[in-house]
């Protein structure tokens, strides 16, 4: 009875590699000067004649640590798992604690453009919180390497600002903000206009919008039409002015999303040498489809240390909304496996 269920598995694990499906693979500690981090590769990855172009996602503070699985808490990734098709190699590192700094993440983006198809005319950043200072710091440091950049809710430690003005970048910054002021983000605009030319800048101030909501950015496709309509090829490196983003938009973070489309095939890193035992294999096919979508609805199962409130921030929503889908009270004991409707 084992070995007949063991050909069920090595058969449907064969089997999904030719279905349609977004990639996700974990690298963990292989750039000794970077991060460890994902790598997401699009459907067609595989199959396409083109080089794909690279989205470089630097998260905010919340996610910080040693667990790389935080990193898809909000954000790209996160994204992915809702439905939302990102047509990208995308690379999001975890940042263990403290800054972000510049040259590990080149390193990082090095090994990964070493080993994936991307297009280095088509690279892009985007980053949120103390990922907002990283994508300033970064791009401020390497200008000639990114082809448009999307700062949101951060700031800047840079000594010399003018590197920025070379890159397409956009600046989003809410005024109700109470974890990091738009002052923030002010002195990064100030900065760059004591530069010169600003013309390659967009700076939106979101009337009202406080520090989470800036999160809904990265759920709506105007952000990666509008970054991935740069190049490093285009003459003048002009931004383009034809996207919005504003209240309106972010309203619809969550919205216009084919949930049945998050076909996810998570896997870790292995190097040549290594072997992935069928037990880890069907581990990380599992936690894919634990928390896929059932007739238009969201489940997560519950892990070890989950809280309602852990729980809650992950999928953007509040304790009350968790409570009221499942039928159960704030002072309810959560059980390890037990399935939650979050959305």
């Amino acid at each position: 009875m084992k070995h007949w269920w063991s050909l069920v598995i090595l058969l449907f694990i064969s089997t999904s590699e030719f279905l349609p499906a977004q990639t996700l693979i974990a690298h963990r500690k292989v750039v000794p000067e970077g991060y460890s981090f994902w790598v997401s590769t699009p459907v067609d990855y595989d199959s396409a004649v083109e080089a794909k172009p690279v989205l470089l996602f630097l998260h905010g503070h919340s996610l910080c640590g040693n667990n790389l699985d935080n990193v898809r808490r909000y954000g790209p990734l996160h994204a992915l798992s809702m439905g939302r098709q990102i047509d990208a190699v995308i690379v999001a590192p975890q940042n263990p604690g403290g800054p972000w700094n510049a040259e590990k993440i080149w390193c990082t983006l090095q090994w990964a453009l070493s080993h994936y198809r991307g297009d280095t005319n088509r690279i892009y950043v985007a980053g949120m919180s103390l990922g907002g200072y990283g994508t300033v710091n970064f791009v401020g440091t390497y200008p000639d390497k990114v082809a448009a950049a999307m700062a949101l809710c951060g700031g800047g430690w840079l000594t010399d600002y003018c590197g920025l003005t070379r890159v397409p970048f956009w600046i989003l910054h809410g005024t109700a903000d109470r974890a990091v002021g738009i002052s923030q983000s002010l002195k990064v605009v100030n900065a760059m206009v004591a530069c010169g030319d600003t013309s390659r800048l967009l700076f939106t101030r979101l009337k009202g919008a406080g520090h989470a909501h800036l999160a809904k950015a990265f759920y709506i496709p105007e952000t990666y039409q509008w970054l991935f309509a740069h190049s490093l090829t285009d003459s003048g490196r002009c931004a383009n002015r034809q996207v919005t983003i504003g209240m309106a938009e972010l309203a619809k973070g969550y919205q216009n999303i084919d949930r049945s489309a998050n076909k996810l095939v998570i896997r870790n890193y292995r190097s040549p040498d290594d072997t992935t035992t069928l037990a880890e294999v069907s581990d990380s096919i599992s936690q894919v489809t634990a928390e896929q979508t059932e007739q238009n609805h969201v489940y997560h199962t519950v892990r070890k240390g989950d809280t309602l409130g852990a729980i809650a921030r992950r999928y953007h929503t509040s304790v009350a909304a968790l409570c009221r889908l499942n039928h159960i009270r704030e002072t309810t004991l959560l059980q390890i496996g037990q399935r939650l409707r979050v959305k």
